[in-house]
């Protein structure tokens, strides 16, 4: 009996030049937690780009336009859904890869839907019927993150959602699991379990690490805890790797406590190759 069974497999979701699950490598998915201006965000695309092509892993770039889901009413949101999905495109276009933004209601995923490549349902909102149904209608690959009060066998409800709008291209990202107050936890065991429903699986490597409301009026986190987890979850198998990336997370408005600096990313990649080289017997 093989005590290490290779991960069962998926289908394959295709965003733009990138393709998640299928047998391909693992991609990621990566950039700042928020859009906090054009220059910003377009500096941080080309350096997570060029990063990535010199590490030789395929790059979604991601950002947020709002940010609904914040601990304080004064919290930094975004710069709102037409300034950041211009935003958005023009990364796209300048450095030829596909763009994930979230979405929180059913009129901004038909929105986004018109520039964007990967349309993300955030946790909170992965139980919203009108929006799944919303995201899954643009024709996109959608993301879906598992809301972290949810077990991993109830996940194939959000996959048959998404499905059932036509939409085939849906994937599940994994972000941690509610265990006290401002504490999460990540299940390992559970992934397989997510990923019996056929769609790629995605790990959320620095959300997972945060302590939801765990400085007051702000979200806490450990990102040094960040590539442990990946490597983790890279060696069970995952179809791709979520990480919020910034030059100075200390300083972000949004999430800096769990982000990965930008410096470090490279490291982290080269690590998650070699491990999943030697899961593939060095092909």
């Amino acid at each position: 009996m093989n005590a290490n069974p290779r991960p069962a497999p998926v289908a394959s979701v295709a965003v733009g030049p990138v393709t998640f699950g299928g047998g391909a490598r693992f991609a990621l998915i990566a950039g700042p937690c928020v859009i906090e201006s054009r220059e910003h965000t377009l500096r941080h695309a080309s350096a997570i780009a060029e990063t990535c092509r010199a590490a030789d892993v395929p790059l979604v770039f991601k950002s947020s336009f709002d940010k609904a889901n914040r601990t304080s009413i004064s919290s930094f949101r975004g710069v709102g859904l037409d300034e950041g999905l211009a935003i958005l495109d023009e990364a796209r276009r300048e450095n030829d890869v596909p763009v994930l933004t979230d979405v929180h209601d059913p009129a901004q995923a038909r929105a986004a839907g018109e520039v964007v490549d990967v349309l993300q349902i955030p946790a909170f909102l992965c139980r919203q019927t009108d929006l799944l149904v919303a995201a899954a209608e643009t024709g996109k690959a959608v993301n879906v993150k598992k809301g972290q009060f949810l077990a991993p066998h109830d996940t194939g409800n959000i996959v048959q959602k998404v499905k059932s709008a036509g939409n085939d291209s849906v994937m599940l990202t994994e972000r941690g699991t509610s265990f006290g107050y401002n504490c999460l936890v990540v299940d390992f065991a559970g992934f397989p379990t997510m990923r019996a429903f056929g769609q790629p699986l995605i790990f959320d490597a620095t959300h997972s690490v945060q302590r939801p409301g765990g400085d007051g009026k702000t979200t806490g986190g450990d990102r040094t805890k960040v590539p442990y987890l990946a490597r983790a979850a890279i060696a069970c198998g995952v179809d791709g790797i979520f990480a919020e990336v910034h030059e100075d997370p200390d300083n972000a408005p949004s999430d800096g406590p769990n982000q990965l600096f930008l410096k470090d990313l490279r490291p982290l990649l080269d690590d998650l190759r070699r491990i999943e080289d030697a899961l593939r017997g060095g092909h």
